[in-house]
C-alpha cells in the first residue's frame, strides 16, 4: 500500500504540472503502474525467491539434492520456493490496471486483452530467462546475491516508468541489457493502443531467444558441475 500510494502520489505531482509525459497521459501511467506492481508480485511469488534459493544451494552444496529429484532440474530449481505474500502485489496491481482501463477513452476488445496476455507472458519469460542466466553464473562465481538485488532495484525504480521517457542510451539498456521494458512498458502499450505489429513480433522472438539461451547455459553449467559431494 505504501509503495502503490507513493507511486500514485508521484504521478499526481507530475501531472499537476503537465498533461502529457512523452505521449503518456495520467491514466496511461496508472495502467502502467498497475502492470508494474502485478509483474513485480509475480516475480516475487516464485521466480525471485527460487533464484535466490538456487544460488544459495550451489554455494552451500545443497543443490545436489535438486539433481536427485525425478524432474527436470531447471524446472524444479525455478519453482522450488514460493512466497505467497507476493499475491498481495498481484491483486493490487490487477485492481489498479482495471481502474485505469475504466478511465481510458479507448474501448477494450477481446483481441486487445488477448494481445496483452501474450506480450505480458512473453515479457515475464524474458525476465525469468534473464534472472536464470544471472543465477546460473553462481556455478562459476562464489556469491552473486547482490546481482539480483541490483536487478530488483532497476526493475523497481526504472521499470515503474515507460522507457520512452528516458534518453536513448538508457532506453537501449532497459530494452536489451536489462530487459525491463518487455515486462512493463510493452504490455502497457498494448492496453493503451500504442503497440505495433513489429514490436509484438520482436517481443515474441526475443522471448524465444532468451528462453533458448537460458536453457543452453543451464545445460552447459550442469555438464561442468562436479557437485559438492563429488
Amino acid at each position: 500500500l505504501i509503495t502503490l500510494g507513493t507511486q500514485l502520489l508521484g504521478l499526481q505531482v507530475i501531472f499537476g504540472q503537465t498533461s502529457d509525459l512523452r505521449g503518456w497521459t495520467h491514466t496511461d501511467l496508472i495502467v502502467l503502474v498497475g502492470i508494474h506492481l502485478f509483474v513485480g508480485g509475480l516475480l516475487g511469488l516464485v521466480i525471485r525467491p527460487s533464484m535466490q534459493a538456487l544460488m544459495e544451494g550451489i554455494r552451500l552444496g545443497t543443490f545436489d539434492f535438486v539433481l536427485t529429484k525425478p524432474v527436470d532440474s531447471q524446472l524444479y530449481a525455478s519453482v522450488q520456493t514460493v512466497a505467497p505474500q507476493s499475491t498481495t502485489d498481484m491483486l493490487f496491481g490487477l485492481g489498479v490496471v482495471i481502474l485505469g482501463m475504466t478511465r481510458l477513452d479507448t474501448g477494450l476488445s477481446i483481441g486487445a486483452v488477448l494481445l496483452f496476455v501474450v506480450v505480458l507472458l512473453a515479457g515475464v519469460a524474458i525476465i525469468y530467462s534473464f534472472m536464470l542466466i544471472l543465477s546460473t553464473m553462481a556455478f562459476w562465481f562464489v556469491r552473486l546475491d547482490n546481482v539480483l538485488v541490483i536487478f530488483q532495484t532497476m526493475f523497481g525504480n526504472a521499470g515503474s516508468w515507460p522507457i520512452t521517457i528516458y534518453p536513448g542510451w538508457l532506453r537501449t539498456t532497459l530494452t536489451f541489457f536489462v530487459p525491463v521494458a518487455f515486462a512493463v512498458t510493452i504490455p502497457a502499450e498494448s492496453l493503451t493502443g500504442r503497440l505495433d505489429g513489429m514490436t509484438v513480433v520482436g517481443t515474441l522472438a526475443l522471448a524465444v531467444a532468451f528462453l533458448a539461451g537460458a536453457r543452453a547455459l543451464w545445460r552447459y553449467a550442469l555438464r561442468h558441475y562436479t557437485g559438492a559431494s563429488a
